[in-house]
């Protein structure tokens, strides 16, 4: 019998995308589960692209990064909740704030190699409705009376219960292997690389402008899918300005002088969620739907933000597109002027420009600001860690069919834990 031949790679294309208004935490969606906010970006996907019926979707991939016990398979109770057929496969995949972009590489893999024509991508995250932990000393004390042998033994345990057990655990934004806040984390970046606070307001007010720029011209008519009284995103500040924020009172490193990142240049706590839909073109095209753009490369990255070169800004929580983005371009044997539209997620204004000026160090053309995060990015919008990267994915996806002709994106995601998540895509 012949080995198998390997199977060529297919190109996979981006046909659409629908999300549900991002809000601040505690507001509108506060009590909105994950699978909630899921289900209705899925159903606006279904519902726009005619996705009802059996086999319609090859395979739902999704995630979250705050998740409760309940949302246990979360992908998967999605799709049983949702108008997507029952029969479809699912499954969860969480990388930090990578999570949405990681689930639309994970499904696009599968149709460039054949074992599936079409797939969902996307991610859902509710920092309103946070998981409380038991406290652990409590956790303890209580899996210890359910290994107890006889009644007498489990009422001994029970009794070493005292009131401070009764305080639960809350989830903390901070890096488990440094107790660093992310945004502590990115305002060492910022004071390694000299970012100062004017350039951090321009880019926070730019993201507003242009955020709001495009829904008055019905960008996001398609993309939106209204949700719970929303119909845009709840962080817009269209009135946004480099002197309002100006206004503002750092928050993050006050250990340090000179303090420069505000409420106004980092993004808020966030809920919501997208999803993005990924096809073959024979798919596609069996079914009507004209791609917007296709997928053709992606890279991670991580650094080492413990013991590397933090201080000097080389190792930063956030930098790891600074190495995943060079790779990626010369592998594709291309430049950042090759580029008509650059999409960088803002977890912090601080951090998309250390980015800029790290993939300048490292030999990259300068981005033209003209091309950057052209319709706004997450200090505008919001960032639902897993959701961050379906909405990106779509919204360039969006962008680059807009232009009528040939072009080419590029995408970079910061995540927790030191990692970066890129990629590419393009219009032939």
């Amino acid at each position: 019998m012949s080995p198998l031949k390997p199977p060529r790679a297919r190109r996979v294309a981006v046909v659409g995308g629908a999300r549900v208004p991002f809000a601040r935490s505690d507001g509108p969606y506060a009590t909105a589960s994950n699978q909630e906010m899921l289900t209705a970006a899925l159903d606006g996907l279904v519902e726009r692209h005619g996705l009802q019926g059996p086999g319609a979707v090859g395979e739902f991939v999704a995630g979250a990064v705050l998740k409760h016990s309940r949302d246990f398979n979360l992908a998967r109770e999605t799709v049983l909740g949702s108008t997507l057929d029952p029969r479809t496969p699912a499954y969860d995949v969480q990388q930090a704030c990578g999570t949405g972009l990681q689930a639309v590489i994970a499904a696009a893999n599968k149709i460039a190699l054949g074992q599936t024509e079409s797939a969902v991508a996307g991610g859902a995250d509710t920092a309103s409705d946070a998981p409380l932990g038991v406290n652990d000393r409590l956790r303890r004390i209580l899996l210890e009376a359910r290994r107890a042998k006889s009644p007498g033994a489990r009422v001994k345990a029970l009794a070493k219960i005292r009131p401070a057990h009764l305080v639960p655990d809350i989830p903390r934004n901070a890096e488990p292997r440094t107790g660093l806040s992310m945004g502590e984390h990115a305002a060492v970046t910022a004071r390694a690389w000299g970012i100062t606070r004017e350039a951090q307001d321009e880019l926070a007010a730019a993201s507003h402008q242009r955020l709001a720029a495009a829904y008055e011209r019905g960008f996001f008519q398609d993309l939106v899918v209204p949700f719970r009284g929303l119909a845009r995103d709840q962080n817009l500040r269209p009135g946004s300005t480099v002197e309002k924020l100006a206004a503002l009172k750092p928050v993050f490193g006050l250990d340090a002088p000179g303090p420069t990142m505000t409420a106004g240049n980092s993004t808020p706590l966030t809920d919501g969620a997208a999803t993005v839909l990924l096809a073959s073109e024979e798919w596609a095209g069996a079914r009507g739907l004209e791609p917007l753009a296709y997928l053709t490369a992606y890279e991670t990255a991580a650094v080492d933000f413990v013991g590397g070169d933090v201080a000097g800004g080389e190792d930063g929580l956030l930098m790891a597109p600074a190495y995943a983005v060079p790779r990626m371009l010369e592998r594709a044997g291309l430049g950042i002027e090759d580029f008509d539209l650059v999409e960088i997620h803002e977890a912090f204004a601080s951090q998309v420009l250390a980015t800029l000026a790290a993939w300048e160090k490292r030999g990259l053309a300068p981005v033209d600001r003209a091309r950057l995060n052209t319709a706004g990015s997450s200090l505008a919008t919001g960032h639902p860690f897993a959701a961050t990267g379906a909405r990106v994915v779509a919204t360039l996806a969006k962008l680059l069919a807009e232009r009528g002709g040939p072009g080419r994106g590029l995408i970079s995601v910061c995540a927790a834990g030191g990692q970066g998540v890129t990629a590419i895509l393009e219009r032939t």
